[in-house]
């Protein structure tokens, strides 16, 4: 069952994300008579809505009844956000104490699904963590949209009992504002995260993400914010400075605002393009040495002989991947696919591919109702290389307006009696060795 906290609605409703996510987000008095303005946009939609934002199967109202339970309770109990009571505020040393405990109580995971917006939701985790992947990021969150609007919360968080350890992420420009919205998914997280990485256009005009490294007071406040007043860690995922040293003194300035874990991608704000732009493992090196919380490191994470590189090279505790894993989600499992397949003759087919793949994520989009985008857009990538073969396949699901599973589960049978069929490749000595996943195998 999909343990949806937010769903009171009966009706599968529509997404309004893409219509609200380039509104942008001021640190400004104004926000409050904004925010009034917009959430009466965002409860009166449009009598004709996309009918691509429909959430993809089912009612989404299908929670646990205990969990939906104890979330009310605690959202009733929330109302005084400065509590005294709630107040994490302790001494250095015993905070980085209790930041370990946190992660060793967690079974310390290495292979962790990055935050991915539209891309990083409850189907696609789990199918992640079938083929390995030990931990998870949600999409990136608006937390002023998540704290006003039942609807986006419904749509845009949901979760279950196995997707643990989770990590939920807001991008934030406003202590209050982001400690009302983490409030409300305490429950069901390991740690609330702060993106202090994203480096797209929309979080220059939003006044989010990678850009408030040039207000750092104010990264300090949203981080203390937090760590004074959840009982659930904080962390923060950022890009690096240009000057190291400014990069070294970020995260010492994050972990004493009380970051209990940094995510570290290894590239600048202005290397926004991965296949052109390496990420410095260095820097994330020098970060690990000059903190003492865990840290995770981000980019160049391609297959599993990367993970083990990055660890060997950088000393962190884990590593994220992102766009590797929406090409190939059972790159943790050890598969690689053909672009990546190593040479020497080293490797097996084990019969797992894309479509494969596919199959299993439009099963789990039907257990755990998604909007239909985020299923197009997986497709699409999961797809990639077959669709080359066949472009007039993939434009006849460009062409198709309303998705169903029926039309998704034929697209792949299409491919199939064409004889299209791209391997996934794993290397004879991992499963030799036994390193190959129980679900995978």
């Amino acid at each position: 069952m999909k343990f949806n906290p937010f769903s009171l609605y009966p009706k599968p409703y529509f997404s309004f994300f893409t219509r609200i996510k380039h509104l942008p987000l001021l640190p400004n008095p104004s926000l409050s008579s904004m925010a009034a303005s917009i959430t009466t946009q965002i409860a009166l939609p449009s009598e004709s809505p996309d009918l691509d934002d429909c959430l993809c199967a089912g009612s989404p109202h299908l929670t646990i009844e205990d969990d939906q339970k104890s979330f009310q309770e605690s959202d009733n109990s929330n109302s005084n956000l400065t509590s005294p009571s709630r107040s994490l505020i302790v001494s250095g040393e015993s905070r980085i104490e209790r930041a370990w405990a946190h992660w060793k109580n967690l079974g310390q995971p290495k292979l962790i699904v990055a935050p991915m917006v539209d891309n990083s939701e409850l189907p696609f985790r789990m199918l992640c963590r079938k083929y390995g992947a030990e931990a998870a990021y949600t999409p990136m969150l608006h937390s002023r949209i998540f704290s006003e609007n039942e609807k986006y919360r419904s749509q845009e968080f949901t979760t279950c009992k196995e997707d643990r350890p989770l990590f939920v992420q807001f991008c934030a420009n406003d202590p209050d504002t982001l400690l009302e919205a983490a409030r409300r998914v305490e429950p069901y997280c390991d740690y609330v995260d702060l993106n202090l990485g994203c480096p797209q256009r929309i979080a220059r005009r939003g006044y989010y993400g990678a850009f408030l490294m040039d207000n750092l007071p104010l990264v300090k406040s949203l981080v203390e914010k937090l760590s004074s007043n959840l009982t659930v860690p904080i962390s923060c995922k950022i890009r690096v400075f240009p000057d190291l040293q400014d990069t070294i003194n970020y995260a010492k300035m994050l972990q004493e605002a009380g970051c209990s874990l940094l995510a570290v991608h290894g590239r600048r704000r202005d290397e926004k393009d991965m296949k052109k732009f390496r990420a410095n493992w260095d820097v994330i090196k020098a970060v690990k040495e000059a903190v003492q919380i865990p840290v995770l490191a981000n980019g160049n994470v391609r297959h599993m002989e990367d993970v083990d590189s990055c660890l060997r090279e950088t000393g962190v505790e884990g590593v994220l991947s992102a766009e590797s894993l929406l090409e190939n989600p059972a790159l943790f499992a050890g598969f690689r696919t053909s672009g990546w397949a190593m040479n020497g003759g080293n490797e097996i087919d084990r019969g797992l591919d894309q479509g494969e793949l596919v199959v299993e994520y439009l099963k789990l989009c039907e257990k755990y109702p998604v909007p239909w985008r985020m299923i197009r857009s997986h497709v699409h990538k999961l797809l990639g290389e077959w669709f080359k073969i066949h472009p007039e396949i993939r434009e006849d699901l460009n062409q198709q307006s309303i998705l169903t599973f029926e039309f998704l589960y034929g697209l792949v049978n299409r491919l199939r009696q064409k004889g299209t069929r791209i391997p996934l490749y794993h290397t004879k000595q991992s499963t030799e060795n036994g390193a190959i996943s129980s679900a995978a195998a």
